[in-house]
């Protein structure tokens, strides 16, 4: 569902832009009593900026959240390919390129599902050849990326990370990311980027949606991969202007 495009396309590029612009440590230096309040000067460049213009973006994964990421970064100046993990892709729009010549841009975001295509698919050996000051994203699934090489990766070379996916969540207390010393290196949000008010909105009035056309017996998309039979309809006592509610994603209405 298309619910959450938006959502994870905006916070995909608020973790970029966090990492890439140091908001984290810049933002605790401007609140901090002992920080700009004691500057001699009036501006602080402890940590790097670096900007999106120019640098080379690779979407992997170029579906519906991969197509938004990529406008997206062309508006930001990027020079935007992309690499189809299946292969079919075939995308006029943008330039199509291997794996190997993923590997070498200057920023790599993934938005693909986890299948027999992209299982461990940033192995070591990929990992090993990413490019010196490279930023490798994650707004797909946990287990298309070697967790414990990015983490050891992360403290060996210049390499940044943002992942707001894992293979098992929530992470464990031991995790190899939560041991990485170069933290500024390393942005990890627990599984947000689908969880905008408006994208959970959406989500709960798409479910209210398709309980409403199952109940007058149509196969909504919720349903229309299974074999619902229109004499065993569920009995269910919702009415127009019925409110359906979820403790986390929100409310919506019977139509």
């Amino acid at each position: 569902a298309g619910y959450s495009t938006n959502s994870v396309a905006q916070q995909t590029f608020a973790n970029i832009l966090a990492l890439r612009n140091s908001t984290s440590y810049y933002e605790n230096y401007g609140k901090n009593s002992d920080g700009w309040a004691k500057s001699p000067i009036f501006v602080n460049l402890d940590r790097p900026i670096f900007e999106l213009s120019g640098k080379k973006f690779c979407v992997v994964g170029l579906g519906t959240i991969g197509l938004e990421i990529a406008k997206i970064a062309q508006a930001f100046g990027c020079d935007v390919c992309y690499y189809s993990t299946s292969g079919n892709n075939l995308n006029p729009n943008y330039k199509k390129v291997n794996f190997d010549e993923a590997l070498k841009c200057d920023i790599i975001s993934i938005h693909a599902p986890l299948n027999e295509n992209t299982k461990n698919l940033f192995d070591a050996n990929a990992l090993n050849q990413l490019k010196d000051g490279a930023m490798l994203v994650n707004s797909g699934r946990g287990g298309i990326i070697d967790e414990e090489k990015i983490a050891q990766i992360i403290d060996e070379r210049e390499i940044y990370f943002v992942t707001d996916v894992l293979e098992k969540e929530p992470i464990r207390a031991d995790h190899p990311l939560l041991k990485v010393k170069n933290k500024d290196r390393l942005m990890i949000t627990p599984h947000i980027a689908w969880a905008s008010v408006e994208a959970r909105k959406k989500l709960i009035e798409l479910s209210a949606k398709n309980i409403e056309d199952f109940i007058k017996g149509s196969k909504s998309s919720l349903f229309e991969k299974f074999d619902v039979r229109a004499d065993k309809k569920p009995e269910l006592n919702f009415a127009p202007g019925d409110r359906v509610s979820h403790k986390k994603f929100g409310e919506g209405t019977i139509t």
